[in-house]
């Protein structure tokens, strides 16, 4: 084999390893929210962690009810136990949680790492659909829920991307690795 023909080949074959080792470490995201029945409010005192501030911007569908009176609690966190939890965000004398509205919350809890679960608790019988859920933290990247779906009553009901978190970051840094690694190989045989 001529040693352009055999860089090219060797190329072809270390690329085509690098690709199926990516795509084999695919995971599946459930799309929609689900019902947590065994979720917990985190009971645990954490009187000595850092306090952090979020800013959790929560829009109302407006094929919502006209108003709810329903009360609404949120819980969000990290793949470490890092929790914030928020009861009664709502305030029906203001109109919180109006159809095709936006509300914001400041709320304060333990420091997270990057949020990665929220939840949404709703007790009443008005019904509320909220549209999607943002949150801002000073330690973390902006996180969007997309609910777009009513919130049953009685039960903690979210997103839960924490399983694998830790380590599909890990994945990705293993991923960058080998592809620093690839690109010094090339440049090696290709000059």
């Amino acid at each position: 084999m001529r040693p352009k023909m055999m860089k090219s080949v060797c190329l072809v074959v270390v690329l085509f390893a690098f690709i199926s080792k990516s795509s084999s470490q695919t995971r599946s995201i459930i799309q929609n929210p689900q019902p947590n029945p065994n979720f917990n409010v985190n009971s645990t005192n954490q009187q000595n962690a850092q306090t952090c501030s979020f800013t959790v911007d929560i829009s109302t569908s407006c094929s919502s009810v006209k108003y709810t009176r329903d009360e609404i609690s949120i819980s969000f966190g990290d793949a470490y136990g890092n929790q914030v939890y928020a009861p009664r965000i709502d305030d029906p004398s203001t109109k919180t949680f109006e159809q095709c509205s936006s509300d914001t919350f400041e709320i304060y809890g333990p420091c997270t790492y990057q949020i990665c679960y929220l939840y949404l608790y709703r007790s009443g019988y008005d019904g509320w659909k909220p549209e999607s859920v943002d949150v801002y933290g000073y330690n973390t990247r902006a996180v969007s829920f997309y609910y777009n779906v009513w919130v049953p009553a009685d039960t903690w009901y979210g997103f839960d991307y924490c399983s694998g978190y830790s380590a599909s970051s890990h994945n990705q840094i293993g991923s960058i690795t080998i592809l620093s690694c690839l690109i010094f190989f090339i440049s090696i045989l290709w000059f």
